[in-house]
């Protein structure tokens, strides 16, 4: 038995930016099955919203409850071409099925309170039943859902405690998530390097200048299932860009984890299973003596030549969350 009460979003240890603010969390789902209009109308028509834009590549909508849902095909070549070449809309619409064949759809939704993430259930339910299928529909596409959450708080700190407690859980992540395996061989979530590791958790406390070096030394790449791009672009663009000038790096206070597959087939399945999971580094984040200790049993657990043996942390993390009903 966990913890983790899977029939509700459970609510993070911290629900206030350090401002007083409520915390915000956005999600990305990609999946295929339907088209472009048939997925913006049941968006449209499960929240209540309305379509405000359009073009063959994206569909903008505004839910007057929740702010503004894009809906796009995932794919920058098709949505830079349909901006420059308006007009011809017959040759755009051709391009744009011939798309739907080999790249998702992707609804990215606005920024909800945490307190409110239940009121995009609906959409999902909607979706699905419209025929909306996940991860396991492509060998190539590898969807998954990409979860944005505020960071409470944007000093070196807050970054560092929950930097270090994802370092610690990203291989238990991959196993407690099941991770389909044409996602976890593609490029688009690769873990953070055992190198790394042992550089980040040597450290016991670190500025933002060492966050920063660490980081971009060894993960100058979007492609990490826990993307610390965009929110050190946040703090310093100019210095991420000198290393990595990639104009998709989206600059926001929040970290963009990236991790967990979309099974929005699946008639159990929901966004609750993702970022309850999330939350597991939210809780470790604030326990800052149990960090101290894990990240020392982390550095004694490595071995000349094979470093720290994955299965046995990802069975020592079990059992430390399990015993603190943590997961």
């Amino acid at each position: 038995m966990t913890a983790t009460d899977k029939t509700r979003f459970e609510l993070p240890p911290r629900q206030h930016k350090d401002d007083g603010e409520v915390r915000r969390v956005g999600f990305e789902l990609e999946f295929s099955g339907i088209d472009l209009r048939t997925t913006a109308d049941t968006v449209k028509s499960a929240l209540n919203a309305k379509i405000v834009s359009h073009s063959v590549a994206e569909i903008e909508l505004e839910a007057d409850d929740l702010g503004k849902f894009n809906v796009e095909i995932d794919w920058d070549f098709l949505k830079r071409v349909s901006a420059e070449r308006d007009g011809d809309r017959d040759w755009l619409e051709l391009l744009s099925q011939a798309a739907a064949l080999l790249v998702p759809i992707e609804v990215v939704c606005p920024p909800v309170p945490v307190a409110r993430l239940g009121e995009l259930e609906p959409m999902v339910r909607a979706l699905r039943k419209a025929g909306a299928v996940g991860t396991e529909e492509s060998l190539f596409a590898a969807y998954g859902v990409h979860i944005n959450t505020e960071i409470p708080r944007l000093d070196a700190t807050t970054l560092f405690a929950y930097t270090r407690a994802y370092a610690l859980l990203q291989w238990w992540l991959v196993d407690t998530q099941t991770v389909d395996m044409a996602r976890r061989i593609s490029p688009y979530i690769d873990l953070y390097s055992q190198a790394y590791l042992k550089q980040f958790l040597s450290r016991e406390e670190a500025t933002l200048e060492q966050i920063f070096d660490d980081y971009l030394e060894h993960n100058a790449s979007r492609n990490r299932a826990l993307d610390l791009l965009p929110i050190l672009a946040e703090i310093d663009e100019a210095r991420v860009k000198s290393v990595i000038d990639d104009p998709r790096i989206k600059a926001r206070p929040a970290f963009h984890y990236r991790l967990p597959d979309c099974h929005i087939e699946q008639r159990d399945w929901s966004l609750r299973g993702p970022w309850n999971t999330w939350l597991v580094v939210e809780k470790l984040a604030e326990r800052p003596d149990d960090l101290d200790q894990l990240a020392r049993a982390f550095l004694d657990a490595e071995r000349p030549l094979i470093g720290v043996n994955r299965g046995e942390w990802v069975r020592t993390m079990d059992r430390w969350l399990q015993d603190r009903e943590l997961a």
